[in-house]
C-alpha cells in the first residue's frame, strides 16, 4: 500500500513503483492533462521512455535519453521510516519462523536469537524494506540501542545525511550494508564522523560510485577496516590522503579500473587483503624494486586476488613476488599459458615464480607440491639457463624474465644435462627409476629393491605391494625420501598421479607403512 500523503521535499526523494527503484526529478502539472505528476528517473533506464520530455517540453533530464518516465503519485511509494520498518519485520512470534536459521558474516543465528525485545536486538536486517529516513529524533536510541549489524541494502534513503541520522543513534554498530543504493554526497563529511564512530564494517556494491566519491565520503568513517565497493563506476584511483588509513580488507572487483593508477593506493599502511578481480587489469609495475627484490609498496598486503583480468605475460607474475608480504594468491581466468599449453605446467610456474605464496588459487600448497614444481621449474628452463651464461652470469634478460631460478638452484642444485632434455612420450613411459621401498613400521621386512617406469601411477605401487605384502591397498600409506633432500618425507597422496608428477629420481626411497 502506498503512502496517499505526499512529503513536502519531492524534489530528490527516492521512491518504489513496482518493486523498481527510482528518483523523483519533477513534480508539477504536464499539460494538457490534469493533476500532479511525477517526473522520475529510473535507476534501470530500461524501465523508461523519455528523457524528460513531453510534447516538445523538457521538464526534466536524465543520465540516460531514456531513463525518465511521469508517473502519478499514487504509484509510487516514499517508503518508511527506520523504526517502522523494524517493526513490520521483527514484531512477530510465530513458531515457525522462530525455529528458522539466518546465516550472517558467517555466523549462525536462529532468529530466537533476534527476535527479542527491540532494545536487545543485536541486528537489524532491513533488505528492500524502503526505508527513507531515520523518524522522529532520538527513538531509534530509546528503542534499539544495541544494534550492531544493520543492513539496508536497496532502501530509498536519499542522502548520506539520512543514514548518518540513523548511525548516530547506534553507538554499537560495527557493521553496514548500503548496497544497491544512490544517495546523495554529505556538503559537509566531517561533520559526520562521530555519527559512524564504531563502524568497522562497509559495504558499497553497486551504488554508482567514483572513487573520488568514496574519497569525499571517507572522512566519516574513521575507524574503517573493511570496504566493499564492488560493481561501482571506479575507474581512475587517487591516493588516500589522511583517510581510510585504518583500512585492512578493500573489494574493487568488477570495477573499470585505470591500472596505471593502482599504485595510488600502494601506501595504505594496515592494507592486508585486496580483491581486484574483473577490472581489466594486465599488468604492474613496481619499479622501485630489482628483479627478485621487495618493493615498498603494499607493505602488509597478504592476499591478493586478481581473478578473471586479462593477464596474459609471466613478467606481471614476477612483479608480483616482489610484494613483502604476500602468502595467498589468486589468479584464476587469466590468460598465462606455458610453452606446452598444459593447464598443469602453467600451475607449477606459478608456484616455482612465487616462492612465498602458500595458498594459490585458494589451494594449500602443499611441500612436495612445492619441490615437484620448483624442480620442474629448474629443469624447464635449464638449457635457456646455460646459453644465458649458466653457472657464471647469467643475463639480464634471463634474470628478468626467472627472478627466482639462481635462488632455486641454490636450494636444490644445477640440473643436470640429461634433466634438461625433455624426453618425449615414449621415452618418458619407458624410463625405469631404482626405487627402495622401506618399511620403518616392520624391522622383519627387509628393504626390497625394483626398477619402476617413471610413468607408474601410485595406483598401480600400491597393486604391486598388495602381491608383495597381502595387505589392502586401502591399507597402505606411501611416503618418500630424496637424496636431495634427506631427512625429509613427502607424502604420495593421489593414487592417479604418477613418480614423474612427485619428481621421484633414481634412487629414491619410498616408505611404506600400513594401518
Amino acid at each position: 500500500m502506498f503512502n496517499t500523503e505526499l512529503p513536502a521535499d519531492l524534489l530528490g526523494r527516492r521512491v518504489a513503483i513496482n518493486g523498481e527503484r527510482a528518483t523523483v526529478r519533477y513534480a508539477g502539472l504536464v499539460p494538457p492533462t490534469t493533476g500532479l505528476w511525477l517526473g522520475v528517473e529510473w535507476d534501470d533506464p530500461k524501465r523508461g521512455k523519455h528523457d524528460g520530455i513531453h510534447e516538445g517540453v523538457h521538464y526534466f533530464t536524465c543520465r540516460h535519453p531514456t531513463g525518465g518516465s511521469f508517473v502519478r503519485p499514487v504509484k509510487a511509494s516514499f517508503g518508511v521510516d527506520f523504526l517502522t520498518a523494524v517493526r513490520r519485520l521483527y514484531e512477530f512470534d510465530t513458531k515457525e519462523e522462530l525455529s528458522k536459521e539466518i546465516v550472517i558474516s558467517s555466523k549462525t543465528l536462529k532468529w530466537s536469537d533476534v527476535k527479542c525485545r527491540f532494545e536487545e536486538l543485536p541486528l537489524a536486517m532491513l533488505n528492500h524494506c524502503e526505508v527513507n529516513g531515520p523518524g522522529e529524533p532520538g527513538e531509534i536510541r530509546n528503542t534499539t540501542p544495541n544494534v550492531e549489524f544493520l543492513s539496508l541494502v536497496g532502501s530509498l534513503l536519499a542522502c548520506w545525511e539520512d543514514v548518518a541520522a540513523i548511525t548516530k543513534q547506534l553507538d554499537k554498530l560495527q557493521e553496514l550494508h548500503l548496497s544497491m543504493n544512490k544517495m546523495r554526497l554529505p556538503s559537509d563529511p566531517s561533520a559526520h564522523c562521530q555519527d559512524f564512530s564504531s563502524l568497522k564494517i562497509l559495504i558499497l556494491n553497486s551504488c554508482e560510485l567514483t572513487w573520488q566519491q568514496i574519497l569525499e565520503c571517507a572522512p566519516m568513517w574513521p575507524q574503517l577496516e573493511l570496504l566493499s565497493v564492488q560493481h561501482n563506476q571506479i575507474a581512475e584511483l587517487q591516493r588516500p590522503e589522511g583517510v581510510l588509513q585504518t583500512l585492512v580488507h578493500l573489494n574493487l572487483s568488477n570495477n573499470p579500473l585505470v591500472q596505471d593508477s593502482l599504485l595510488s593506493i600502494s601506501a595504505l599502511p594496515r592494507l592486508d587483503f585486496l580483491n581486484l578481480s574483473a577490472t581489466g587489469i594486465s599488468a604492474i609495475r613496481f619499479e622501485d624494486a630489482p628483479p627478485g627484490g621487495q618493493t615498498a609498496m603494499f607493505p602488509a598486503l597478504t592476499h591478493l586476488i586478481v581473478d578473471q583480468n586479462n593477464i596474459t605475460e609471466w613478467g606481471v607474475v614476477n612483479e608480483f613476488s616482489k610484494l613483502p608480504s604476500l602468502m595467498k594468491f589468486s589468479c584464476r581466468g587469466n590468460r598465462l599459458v606455458s610453452s606446452d599449453g598444459n593447464p598443469a605446467t602453467a600451475n607449477q610456474m606459478l608456484i616455482a615464480k612465487l616462492g612465498k605464496v602458500v595458498i594459490l588459487n585458494s589451494c594449500e600448497i602443499k611441500p612436495l607440491e612445492r619441490r615437484g614444481a620448483e624442480l620442474d621449474y629448474i629443469k624447464m628452463f635449464g638449457e635457456e639457463w646455460l646459453k644465458a651464461g649458466g653457472p657464471g652470469q647469467p643475463s639480464t634478460h634471463f634474470i628478468n624474465q626467472h627472478p627466482r631460478y639462481q635462488e632455486l638452484i641454490n636450494k636444490y642444485g644445477a640440473p643436470e644435462e640429461g634433466e634438461l632434455k625433455k624426453p618425449g612420450p615414449f621415452v618418458l613411459k619407458n624410463q625405469l627409476l631404482k626405487i627402495t621401498f622401506i618399511f620403518p613400521d616392520d624391522s622383519s621386512q627387509k628393504p626390497i629393491e625394483k626398477k619402476l617406469p617413471a610413468s607408474m601411477v601410485v595406483q598401480k605401487i600400491k597393486g604391486l605391494l598388495y602381491r608383495l605384502l597381502k595387505v589392502p591397498p586401502s591399507d597402505l600409506r606411501l611416503t618418500y625420501t630424496s637424496t636431495k633432500m634427506v631427512g625429509t618425507e613427502f607424502e604420495l597422496n593421489n593414487d592417479m598421479k604418477t613418480l614423474q608428477f612427485y619428481s621421484i629420481e633414481d634412487g629414491d626411497q619410498i616408505l611404506v607403512r600400513w594401518s
